[in-house]
Formats: C-alpha cells, structure tokens, sequence
C-alpha cells in the first residue's frame, strides 16, 4: 500500500489519544510496542482505532523506535496522520493576499506549539518554518502547547527558508524581521497586503542571512526596561495586530 502525502507520525499516548478523538484529523495507522502493558490508556487508544477502522500494527520495542524516531518519548505508542494543512509553497500562489509568519530557528517545541495556536486564533494565513534546524512539528510537547490547532493552521515546510522567503519576495511579497536593531515600531507600521514577518531563535533572533534580504526591520516597543518577548507572545502580536 503506498502511503498518504502529507503524512506525519506522531507519538506519546496522550497525543495519539487526542488525535484518535478528534473525528476531523484523517488517520491511516496506528503503531503500538508489542512490549506494552496493557492498561487502561493502552485500551482507550486500541479501541478508538478499531472503532474508526483504523490500522492497528504490533512491533518490537526497536522497530517502533525507528518509528516514532524518538524512543525515549514516544511510550510505545506512535500514529500516522494525514494533514492536509501541510501545504507546499505553491498554495501562496494562489492567494492574492497574505500575512505569513516564517519561523527562522525556532528550537524549543512549547514555543512552537503556541505560535501556531496563537497564528491560527488570528490573522495568520499560514506559517512557514524549516525542517532542519526546527522543533519538531510532531513532538508531544508542540502538539500538547498548540491545544490541536497544529492540525487546522497552514504549514509549509521548506528545506530552505532563506531560498524560499527569496523566492516570495520575487512574488513582490514583503519580508518583514523583528529586530532590537530598529526604530520603526509596530504600532506605526502599515502592513503590506503580501507580508510576511520573520520570528528569529529564541537566544540570537534573526539569522543574519535573512535580515540582509529583509525589506523591512520593526521591533515592538516596550516600557519600563523591558529589552524583549517570548518568542510565543510576539507571534500573538502579530496576528492581532491591525
């Protein structure tokens, strides 16, 4: 059987649960450790899948590892999921306006989990991020902070983000970085009908590459000493913002 586009794998139980209890998230199978003792978890996951008609595979401790790609999280308990909200950079194409986020280095899987949820709450059209160099989209801790939005909020994910935020603004798309080194604030800056702002690593920002090809540098200012925000709570920010 030939597998799905789009296919992801996520594992952990609750995740895995979650998912399986969600009627809207399209499943294809679903993997468990033959090592696993059965308890009430296990039964919950196993019988919503025979409920949903879903898959059910058995493996070695090993073998599911190879998987999930992470053995020491994922419990014995991975499942493959079809998102459709993976979207190549083509789906921007046909759109005639847009606020993107790009996500230039973002390491950690919380802050990750609640960008999206906070993208996909506001104005975002979708997100853009690399896959190497990036948290996980499929990590329990992501999935676990987006609160389920990572399966509704548009995602691209690019082998480049320097050569695909390139590639938009030959598009006459507008890059946008977020940057201490500015003085033009958020609040008086007029967003271009094709925007997309670029969120930088958690401990250095922006990457310099991409600030050199940025058509614009803002901050979002703030009082009483205060040098910067999480990461997370820029990203609300900027889907809020009018």
């Amino acid at each position: 059987m030939s597998l799905p586009k789009n296919l992801i794998t996520i594992y952990g139980r609750n995740p895995v649960l979650e998912a399986l209890e969600n009627r809207d998230l399209k499943l294809f199978a679903l993997h468990l450790s033959k090592s696993n003792k059965v308890n009430e978890k296990i039964n919950k996951i196993t019988q919503l899948a025979k409920a949903r008609n879903i898959d059910i595979k058995y493996h070695t401790k090993e073998q599911l590892s190879r998987i999930s790609k992470n053995s020491k999280q994922d419990q014995g308990v991975a499942l493959d999921i079809v998102l459709n909200n993976l979207k190549n950079i083509d789906y921007l194409y046909t759109l005639s306006r847009y606020r993107l986020l790009a996500l230039d280095g973002i390491t950690n899987p919380q802050n990750l989990g609640m960008i999206i949820r906070s993208a996909t709450a506001g104005n975002i059209d979708a997100i853009i991020l690399q896959k190497k160099g990036s948290a996980s989209l499929v990590s329990a801790l992501t999935i676990k902070a987006s609160a389920g939005t990572l399966f509704k909020m548009p995602i691209i994910q690019v082998q480049s983000l320097y050569r695909a935020l390139k590639e938009l603004q030959q598009k006459d798309s507008k890059l946008i970085s977020l940057s201490l080194d500015t003085n033009r604030d958020l609040k008086s800056f007029k967003i271009p009908n094709k925007s997309i702002f670029v969120l930088g690593n958690e401990s250095v920002g922006v990457s310099k590459e991409i600030l050199e090809l940025s058509n614009e540098k803002i901050k979002i200012s703030m009082n009483r000493g205060v040098e910067s925000l999480n990461v997370a709570v820029t990203a609300s920010l900027l889907a809020f913002s009018e």
